[in-house]
């Protein structure tokens, strides 16, 4: 038999029918949903795609946040010999438009009215596009537009029998999803990946941190990003474990949503660990007299417990005993707090983030590992492990996979997670897919234990008037650990010498201002506040690099860095171009003189 995520779908259907597959908030409750069930609604989506006049080989699109849908729709869509392509709900109409016609997609499903209204904006100009339908809770009077039930409904037209046969036709290396990368450097690309990619992928997942049908997760990151679909979908089935979509709008919600289910593994981009880190040093910092101290005294025994188990070892004698006592006193108190009390394993990805960062949750009992890869790799290239984790790397090559440095050190990848090519885009495939071999756009190294380091970015690499190669991404993460800043983007391409661009954390702003009595200026123009980060800048930063590489000038900007001006991904990857035009005249004024 094929060994699909479809076929891993139904056999959970058909041995543990009963048991909860995936839960939804309704009212106050959160609502399961069986496997036997949630294979039924797959099936039943699938017969109703069939209705619609999807053929094998065609493909679908997916726009809205995370819900039961989302995923129906997306795993429908495979069994029946096509492709979903998922698109950020922050996408504006234009780009949905440019998503839809690439992927030449017939049937859009979308989450809302509002989502509906781009697409209704749009659609007269978008020859493929055939029929919108909607999730649940929305009703439009529309001719092209279906609603959830009227769709489902489609599929008693078809018989059982066709979306058997056309599941059965499936071949592990022919196109099961496209992944649209977030475009930092020009127009999204269709990654194609296949059967066996997702089937492989989920599995090693699987293996590698010992997934069983007894976790459970939360989804709400973003489900048109691999690595969301990779625990919210294909790992999810491949382990039978449980997935809890989170309510919308999860920046509202998600502490709540967390504190009530309690997860096993979590999973979250570094944006989400950074507030975490900010949130519990803004709370410990009240802490006064024998609470402060007590405090220190259990980060440092969390942190020595830390270094030990990311040897594999285990605490014993009264390092053990103290660990246990810290537990009670802080660390409980911590993970009861961000809704982590359970969480076994805590994994970040999707961009860099600091090993300070990783250092401090770990002091508290939070270990997190690192796991490093791109949508063309199906997620992971390399990961670290409990047990077996080298904070400031990325760990060890993923599991069946071969990773290598070029001659330029480019990261290079070989293995069944590596993507087919970009769709419709042989130029793009030509470039990054030599051989069998992904090659990554990104700079590493080894140490003496196969252990992975980024180095920085091979198409951000600065090259300054002096002719000097830097990559700007660790000058980067060592600005943005400085408590005051939020995001830093390095400048210096063709210029003297490196400035940069940075944006305030809200929370350490605020205790700044206050305790210097600031409140009520313009803080990110106070000259105490530049005095402060300067001293910062030189003692913390440019000390740790070579002198080429110290940031010489600065500016602080008056807000942070949105999604909605563009200058981020849905991911929270930085735009470096956009960046660069709209705050020109900061980085003009510089390099002035």
């Amino acid at each position: 038999m094929t060994d699909t995520i479809l076929h891993r779908l139904h056999e959970n259907g058909r041995k543990r029918p009963n048991a909860p597959a995936y839960y939804e908030k309704i009212g106050n409750a959160w609502v399961p949903t069986s496997w036997k069930e949630y294979t039924n609604q797959v099936r039943q989506a699938a017969r109703a795609l069939v209705a619609l006049g999807v053929e094998a080989g065609q493909n679908v699109t997916i726009l809205g946040f995370n819900r039961p849908e989302w995923v129906i729709f997306d795993l429908a869509s495979m069994m029946v010999g096509g492709a979903p392509a998922g698109i950020y709900t922050t996408n504006s109409p234009e780009e949905c438009k440019y998503i839809v016609e690439n992927s030449e997609s017939s049937v859009i499903l979308v989450e809302n009215q509002g989502q509906w209204d781009k697409i209704a904006s749009v659609r007269d100009d978008i020859a493929c596009l055939k029929h919108i339908v909607l999730m649940r809770g929305t009703e439009v009077d529309d001719d092209m537009t279906h609603t959830w039930e009227g769709f489902m409904a489609k599929g008693d037209e078809v018989d059982e029998s066709v979306v058997d046969a056309r599941m059965e036709a499936l071949e592990l290396e022919q196109l099961a999803t496209l992944i649209y990368t977030s475009g930092t450097t020009g127009p999204p690309k269709g990654v194609m990946l296949s059967h066996k990619n997702l089937a492989a992928t989920a599995q090693n997942a699987q293996n590698l941190i010992h997934l069983v049908p007894s976790d459970r997760t939360i989804s709400y990151l973003p489900l048109s990003h691999i690595a969301e679909q990779m625990f919210s979908i294909h790992a999810a089935i491949t382990a039978a474990y449980q997935v809890y979509f989170a309510q919308y709008h999860p920046q509202d919600h998600l502490n709540d949503n967390l504190k009530e289910v309690k997860p096993t593994v979590f999973f979250g981009v570094p944006r989400i660990f950074e507030r975490f880190q900010a949130g519990i040093a803004a709370t410990l910092s009240q802490s006064t007299g024998v609470r402060a101290k007590i405090a220190e005294w259990a980060q440092d025994v969390g942190d020595r417990v830390a270094n030990v188990r990311n040897r594999g070892q285990q605490p014993g004698g009264l390092l053990s005993f103290q660990h246990n006592l810290a537990s009670k006193l802080v660390f409980s108190k911590v993970k009861e707090g961000l809704g982590l009390t359970e969480a076994r394993i805590l994994i970040t990805a999707a961009a860099p983030i600091a090993p300070e960062i990783l250092r401090y949750l770990s002091s508290l009992d939070l270990p997190i590992v690192e796991l490093y890869g791109q949508s063309e790799g199906s997620g992971p290239t390399s990961t670290n492990l409990p047990g077996a984790n080298k904070v400031g790397t990325v760990g060890q090559a993923w599991p069946g996979s071969d990773v290598k440095l070029g001659p330029d050190g480019e990261i290079l990848m070989k293995g069944p997670n590596v993507f087919l090519g970009y769709y419709k885009n042989e130029a793009a495939t030509a470039s990054d897919l030599i051989d069998g071999w992904l090659h990554s756009g990104d700079l590493g190294e080894f140490d003496e234990d196969s252990y992975l380091k980024i180095i920085g970015r091979k198409k951000e690499i600065i090259i300054t008037s002096g002719g000097k190669n830097i990559a700007p991404k660790n000058i980067e993460a060592a600005l943005k650990n400085l408590d005051l800043v939020s995001q830093a983007v390095v400048i210096g391409e063709r210029r003297r010498f490196l400035t940069a661009l940075l944006t305030l954390d809200p929370d350490a702003a605020t205790q700044f201002a206050q305790a210097n009595n600031l409140e009520g200026q313009t803080l990110h123009e106070h000259p105490k506040l530049i005095d402060h980060l300067q001293k910062e800048i030189d003692e913390k930063v440019n000390k740790l690099f070579a002198r080429v590489e110290h940031v010489r000038n600065f500016r602080v900007l008056p807000r942070d860095f949105t999604i909605e001006d563009g200058e981020l991904t849905p991911t929270m990857k930085i735009k470096r171009r956009i960046i660069n035009e709209n705050f020109a005249n900061e980085i003009e004024a510089m390099y002035k003189g």
